[in-house]
């Protein structure tokens, strides 16, 4: 499981217009915490970007030391537009690239591509259409290439109607066969928070004037011709 932690900034969150650094539990099925991680961003482009922003993940064991490390790229908050969808990198330990995460177009769903430090496809995840986790679960399939194979899930689980409306708390399932590769365990972490990231920008509503101005300029610099 992957928890948002209860803290000062959480509670700061709940009754302020401005986006807080998260911190997340993850935790086995059992409720027992195995890694504790801790967004980093800079303040003012929390406020200016909202939920498309930039930031670093890091992920440290019960003993403090970080073993992963994720990083999230400044990208369009808009899952069907085929401009600059999401990507993350994800490096384990600190510093070895083991793979990225990607978005990639679908006109209906939201649909990623995990891949190797080389960025050769491994797998695929396949969202549901609808994105809003009010009363039910949402699953993300982790499928192979094909797609004709089920490999794993993270599911978006609902947690009740009360903390739904009054707090913006996550939890996120995950599930993969015991034997999966270690690297590919920690590509579908990584690739669970940039679903959280998703979900919160497909869910986030209103966007405020810094948001707004922020994406234009975005769009216009990913439409320049003289990006690669």
């Amino acid at each position: 499981w992957i928890c948002r932690s209860f803290s000062f900034s959480l509670l700061f969150s709940l009754f302020s217009p401005f986006e807080t650094n998260k911190t997340y539990d993850v935790m086995n099925n059992q409720g027992q915490r195995l890694y504790f991680a801790e967004e980093k961003s800079n303040c003012f482009i929390r406020h200016l970007c909202g939920p498309s922003r930039p930031l670093t993940m890091t992920i440290y064991d019960n003993v403090g030391c970080d073993v992963i490390t994720l990083r999230k790229a400044l990208r369009w908050s808009s899952c069907w537009s085929n401009c600059c969808l999401q990507k993350l990198k994800v490096e384990a330990p600190p510093g070895e690239i083991i793979g990225y995460v990607y978005q990639y177009y679908h006109p209906f769903l939201p649909m990623f591509k995990i891949k190797n430090e080389n960025k050769e496809n491994l797998m695929k995840i396949k969202g549901p259409c609808v994105v809003s986790s009010c009363l039910k679960d949402l699953n993300f399939n982790l499928l192979s290439l094909d797609e004709e194979m089920i490999i794993g899930k993270i599911s978006n689980q609902w947690i009740g109607f009360m903390r739904e409306l009054f707090t913006n708390t996550n939890k996120f399932g995950i599930q993969f066969p015991f034997d999966l590769d270690v690297r590919i365990k920690a590509l579908m972490l990584g690739a669970s928070f940039l679903i959280i990231k998703t979900t919160c920008i497909l869910n986030s509503g209103h966007k405020s004037q810094p948001e707004k101005s922020c994406q234009i300029l975005l769009a216009l610099s990913f439409a320049s011709p003289h990006q690669n």
